[in-house]
């Protein structure tokens, strides 16, 4: 694994830790500042309690990462892709889809 990947893969574990916590701030500060609240409409997200978590795929996509992560909550399984891109130097969640 490539240092860049190596180093995409820790902030990404980190970031879907943060959900897994449920530490919405320190997720939400991993995001790109002007794409909030409208990066939500129309996903589903975990908005409570997470039980556990499995990532899925980590994978680099032209000139961004994509991370796919499924959150098991009490309402059921959420799979969740984020799109990151480099803003500033450093890597952040730029879109949300679900899969």
């Amino acid at each position: 694994m490539s240092t860049e990947a190596q180093e995409f893969r820790e902030l990404y574990e980190r970031h879907v830790q943060y959900v897994l916590d449920g530490d919405m701030k320190a997720a939400l500060a991993d995001m790109v500042r002007e794409h909030v609240p409208q990066v939500f409409e129309g996903v589903t997200v975990p908005r409570g309690k997470v039980d556990s978590l499995r990532i899925v795929d980590v994978r680099r996509e032209g000139d961004t990462w994509v991370g796919e992560t499924e959150y098991h909550t009490p309402e059921g399984r959420i799979g969740l892709r984020s799109i990151w891109e480099q803003h500033d130097g450093t890597w952040k969640a730029a879109a949300l889809e679900n899969f």
